[in-house]
């Protein structure tokens, strides 16, 4: 069996290198198709953000900003428990406006339009 000299070191270190870091970068586009195949229409819970809610029942954030009153601007990172306090409403209240919210975005309903752009807000 043949030694490999020094070249042929550095030939299999960057190869090794490389495969790594395709592992890598494969892992990380997969990881989050993982994450919401296995949390798609999640239970509603207080601690989660409207944008969460919205990815987890695949339907646009402004289909449940709107019924709650609240433009929909950057991501509020708010979450519904605390949307629920600012509006002096309970968890459960909110949470049943956007369940109600979902089941009207969904078929057999038609989509709702998206929201008309405020006078002198920026696109």
């Amino acid at each position: 069996m043949k030694k490999l000299d020094r070249r042929e070191w550095l030939v299999v270190l960057a190869l090794i290198v490389c495969v790594g870091l395709g592992v890598f970068f494969i892992m990380r586009a997969v990881k989050p198709i993982v994450y919401w195949n296995l949390h798609r229409d999640e239970p509603i819970r207080s601690w989660m953000t409207i944008d969460y809610v919205a990815h987890s029942y695949h339907v646009p954030p402004h289909v449940l900003y709107q019924p709650l009153g609240m433009p929909h601007r950057p991501p509020d990172r708010r979450s519904i428990h605390a949307i629920a306090k600012a509006q002096d409403r309970t968890d459960g209240e909110v949470i049943a406006i956007l369940q109600n919210a979902i089941v009207h975005a969904r078929p057999p309903y038609p989509p709702p339009p998206p929201p008309t752009p405020e006078p002198g807000a920026a696109p």
